[in-house]
């Protein structure tokens, strides 16, 4: 997570320039799920992808208080009793609060940079807008790299074809890569259709993507299975977000530790999670520390209950 790279000099010189468990069931992945676990009262991890990085089982997001104005100290306590937990990956965006949740990260950032495996995201699928979001991102995480950078919310087949093109955010990608200021490409999204016809175009190291027991802000859930094997075959590092649904299906029954084993359960390398309140962050810590694999009879059962 250290790298030696000059941000000013970098951008000086660029800027110029049902459905869902199939593969579950089909055999081979669910054995393999804890591989890399730790000790019960450390963090276990897994490989994120062929990134090489072993990342925390439960990680960080950028919204909820992180992303909040006038919420600056709640922020920062929450990220540093994060690292202090164990987690190591920490996912925010350019777009996360108007830039207020990667400032809020860069304050932490300054003092514990080499602590944690750091991910961002462009909204902008062209070359020149990239270029200027990743000098802004860069300014307000205090950092002069990014460990994973990747495409934010790319849900339509028409941006997939979009980031093909000259002059698209996939080449000023591929250029911060090549001098350093990127570590690993991503790609993010809640089409689990779109995302899989994305990295069956374009090696994608890691792609994020909405994963919960109701299925909610899940598009096109039938394509997971599809998503998975593509994803399991070519080691790209799976990140799980909204396993909670902001929230919202901890109201509907479900305690946040099950939801966060559900999802955990699949072939993912993590799962993200926005935080509200310490006590929140503790007993997610915990529940990512006391994950058990859930079978396929268990996971059913889940849904059952959530009437899908």
């Amino acid at each position: 997570m250290t790298r030696n790279v000059n941000r000013r000099t970098f951008l000086k010189q660029s800027l110029v320039t049902g459905a869902g468990t199939g593969f579950l069931l089909s055999g081979g992945w669910l054995s393999h799920a804890i591989a890399g676990a730790t000790a019960p009262e450390q963090m276990p991890k897994r490989s994120l992808g062929k990134t090489g990085f072993n990342v925390s089982l439960f990680s960080l997001g950028g919204l909820s208080v992180l992303s909040q104005e006038g919420r600056k100290e709640d922020a920062l306590r929450i990220i540093h009793r994060a690292l202090d937990l164990g987690v190591n990956f920490i996912d925010t965006a350019h777009r996360y609060g108007n830039g207020i949740s990667e400032e809020y990260i860069g304050e932490v950032m300054r003092e514990r940079r080499n602590e944690v495996f750091l991910a961002t995201k462009s909204h902008d699928l062209t070359y020149d807008g990239t270029m200027r979001l990743v000098e802004e991102s860069l300014r307000r995480l205090q950092t002069d790299y990014i460990d994973l950078y990747q495409h934010h919310f790319v849900n339509r087949s028409d941006q997939v074809e979009q980031l093909r093109q000259p002059g698209s955010a996939r080449r000023a990608f591929e250029e911060l890569k090549e001098q350093g200021v990127i570590g690993h490409i991503g790609i993010t999204g809640h089409s689990s259709r779109v995302l899989a016809d994305a990295l069956e175009d374009y090696p994608y190291e890691c792609a994020l993507i909405t994963l919960n027991v109701t299925r909610s802000e899940m598009d096109d859930p039938t394509h997971l299975d599809r998503f998975f094997s593509i994803a399991t075959r070519d080691q790209v590092g799976v990140i799980a977000m909204k396993v909670m649904g902001r929230g919202a299906i901890v109201d509907q029954g479900f305690t946040a530790r099950e939801l966060l084993h559900y999802s955990l359960s699949y072939p993912v390398s993590t799962a993200i999670v926005g935080i509200s309140l310490m006590d929140h962050l503790e007993e997610n810590v915990k529940s990512a520390r006391e994950f058990r694999q859930m079978s396929a009879d268990e996971m059913m059962a889940m849904r059952r209950r959530a009437a899908i």
